[in-house]
C-alpha cells in the first residue's frame, strides 16, 4: 500500500455552498495486488467532500494471500485494482491517469484484454487506453449472438450493425461482431463492490418492470435472483460474478478454486462503504442528533429488503435535524451547507416532475407520462437502487437522450418485426451500449441499465455505466435535460450536496 497526494480535487458541484477544489493536497491509498498490509475494521480517506468511511463488518481483514488482493490471474490484477477502498470499492478515472502517469503505463490496470481500447491496440501508447483514463471505463466482450445463462446461445430479437467504431473493436477480425471470437465491445464503469448485502439477498419471483417476468434463478441455491449485481445483471450471484471477473478480467487460466471464491464473496458481504465526515471534519451519522442512514455503520446494521417510500420511511431516513427554522440564518458556513443537504433531500423525495418515455418505468401501469419523484425509482432503502430488478432505460446510452460522445461506439439495433419493440424509441435505436439486451436477447431492452446505488458517490467519479457524467452536478444536470424538470439553481446545488454527503 502506498500514499499518493492529490493537488487538486475535482468540483462535483456549483453554487452557493458547493465544495471547490481542495488547495490542501488529500492523501489517498492506491492498493498493489499482493501489498499484503492488513485493512483495519474502519478506514477513512479523504475526497473533495470530506471523507469515505469504510466498514469491514468482521473486523480486520489479512490481505496477505487473500485471493481479493492477490494477483490470481495472468494479468497482475487483483480483484483490489478496479475496486480500491479509497474510491468506495470502485476506482475513478482520475486516479488511472494518474497511475498511467506514474508507471509510464505500467500498471496491470491498463491490461491489453480490457484495460485498453482493444487488445490489439499498442499498449505502451496512452491513445490506447484513452477510455480508461479519461472516462473510467473497461472493455467488456458480449458474445455474439447472446448467450442464455447456461452458456447456450440464443436467438436475439434485433440485429446489430456497428455505426461508429472508434476503437475499432467492433469490427476487428479477431475481437469485432463478426470476427473470430464474434463479441460485441461495450465500455463500462467498474461496479461498487461494497453494501453488498443488500444486492445479494434472494430476491421475488417476479421482476414487476419487465412485464412481470420471472427472475432468474441462481442455479446453486434453486433461489431467485435480484438481479441487480452488475449493469446488464447477467451475473445471477457474487459467486457468478466473481467466476466471470476472474475469467474475463483477471485473466484467470481454469476455474477460480472453491476457497478462493468463498474468501472473494465472504469479504465481499461484509465490507461497507459510505460518506463519513464533511470537508469540515465533522461527522455525518453514526451518533445522536446525526441523519441515521449516514456513514457506513449504519450501512452495516441496516435492514435489507426495504421498499422506501417519500414520508413515512424515507430511502436514505430522516435530515430534518440539518434544517434551519423559517426566519433563522446559518451561523457558519457548515450549517449552511447541512441546510442546502437537508433541501436536497426535499428535491430527492417531494419534488415531483413528469418521468416520459422510459423503458420499464412508463410501461409498469404507471402511465406514460406520470408525475413522480426520485425515490420513484430510487427506492431501496440505504441504498437508493430500486427492490425490484433494477434495469430500466433512462436514456443514458440510447440515442437521441444519451450524452454526445463520439469516443464511444455506436450501434444500429434493428428489431424484428414478429416481437414486441422498444415503446418509445421503436424497431430501429441507435445505441452506444445495448446494456440488457446484450444478455436477454429482448428488443424491449435495449439501452436498458441496471441503476447503481447511491452511497460514496463522492469517492468514485465519472457516473452512469459509460462513465457520461464527470459530476454529481453533470449528472443532475442530465436528468433535468432528459425529463424537463427545470430545477432552479438552487434546487440543483441541494440536490448535488444531499448526494455527495451518501
Amino acid at each position: 500500500m502506498r500514499w499518493m497526494t492529490l493537488a487538486a480535487i475535482g468540483v462535483a458541484g456549483a453554487g452557493a455552498f458547493a465544495v471547490a477544489a481542495a488547495a490542501a493536497d488529500i492523501p489517498e491509498y492506491w492498493w498493489e495486488p499482493g501489498d499484503g498490509a492488513p485493512l483495519k475494521s474502519s478506514e477513512t480517506y479523504g475526497n473533495a467532500f470530506g471523507q469515505l468511511g469504510l466498514h469491514n463488518a468482521s473486523g480486520d481483514i489479512t490481505t496477505k494471500g487473500h485471493p481479493f488482493f492477490e494477483a490470481i490471474g495472468t494479468n497482475g490484477r487483483a480483484c483490489v485494482t478496479c475496486h480500491q477502498p479509497a474510491e468506495s470499492m470502485s476506482v475513478t478515472a482520475a486516479t488511472i491517469e494518474r497511475r498511467w502517469n506514474e508507471t509510464k503505463g505500467k500498471d496491470p490496470i491498463f491490461a491489453a484484454i480490457d484495460g485498453s481500447n482493444c487488445p490489439n491496440l499498442p499498449q505502451g501508447e496512452k491513445a490506447s487506453h484513452s477510455l480508461a483514463i479519461d472516462r473510467g471505463l473497461f472493455r467488456v466482450a458480449m458474445p455474439w449472438p447472446p448467450k442464455r445463462q447456461d452458456g447456450t446461445a440464443m436467438e436475439p430479437e434485433f440485429s446489430i450493425e456497428v455505426v461508429r467504431d472508434p476503437t475499432g473493436c467492433n469490427t476487428h477480425p479477431t475481437y469485432g461482431i463478426t470476427g473470430e471470437q464474434k463479441s460485441v465491445s461495450v465500455y463500462r464503469r467498474p461496479r461498487m463492490a461494497a453494501n453488498l448485502k443488500y444486492f445479494t439477498a434472494p430476491g421475488g419471483g417476479l421482476n414487476a418492470k419487465n412485464l412481470g417476468m420471472a427472475t432468474l434463478r441462481d442455479p446453486e441455491t434453486g433461489l431467485h435472483s435480484q438481479m441487480n449485481l452488475m449493469s446488464d445483471a447477467r451475473a445471477v450471484s457474487l459467486r457468478a460474478q466473481a467466476r466471470d471477473a476472474a475469467a474475463n478480467h483477471l485473466q484467470l487460466k481454469g476455474p477460480l478454486p472453491e476457497a478462493q471464491l468463498k474468501q472473494i464473496v465472504d469479504f465481499e458481504t461484509q465490507v461497507y462503504a459510505g460518506q463519513q465526515s464533511d470537508r469540515w471534519g465533522r461527522q455525518l451519522g453514526g451518533a445522536a442528533g446525526l441523519p441515521e442512514a449516514l456513514g457506513p455503520k449504519a450501512l452495516a446494521d441496516g435492514r435489507v429488503g426495504v421498499l422506501g417510500d417519500n414520508f413515512g420511511n424515507p430511502v436514505f431516513k430522516s435530515f430534518d435535524m440539518w434544517r434551519i427554522a423559517e426566519g433563522k440564518t446559518a451561523r457558519d458556513e457548515q450549517e449552511a451547507f447541512r441546510a442546502s443537504v437537508a433541501r436536497g433531500w426535499d428535491v430527492f423525495f417531494v419534488r415531483p416532475f413528469w418521468i416520459r418515455d422510459a423503458m420499464h418505468i412508463n410501461t409498469v401501469g404507471l402511465g406514460n407520462p406520470t408525475k413522480r419523484t426520485c425515490a420513484t425509482c430510487h427506492n431501496m432503502q440505504m441504498t437508493g437502487m430500486d427492490l425490484s430488478a433494477g434495469w430500466v432505460d433512462v436514456g443514458t446510452t440510447n440515442v437521441p437522450w444519451a450524452n454526445e460522445s463520439p469516443e464511444l461506439p455506436l450501434f444500429k439495433i434493428t428489431c424484428k418485426t414478429d416481437v414486441p419493440p422498444h415503446l418509445y424509441v421503436g424497431r430501429t435505436i441507435y445505441t452506444q451500449d445495448p446494456g440488457r439486451a446484450l444478455a436477454s436477447g429482448r428488443c424491449m431492452d435495449v439501452g436498458s441499465i441496471v441503476m447503481g446505488q447511491f452511497r460514496g458517490l463522492s469517492s468514485r467519479a465519472p457516473y452512469f455505466s459509460n462513465g457520461s457524467a464527470k459530476t454529481l452536478r453533470e449528472l443532475v444536470d442530465f436528468y433535468d435535460r432528459r425529463f424537463n424538470i427545470k430545477y432552479t439553481e438552487q434546487e440543483k446545488t441541494d440536490l448535488v450536496n444531499f448526494l455527495s454527503v451518501l
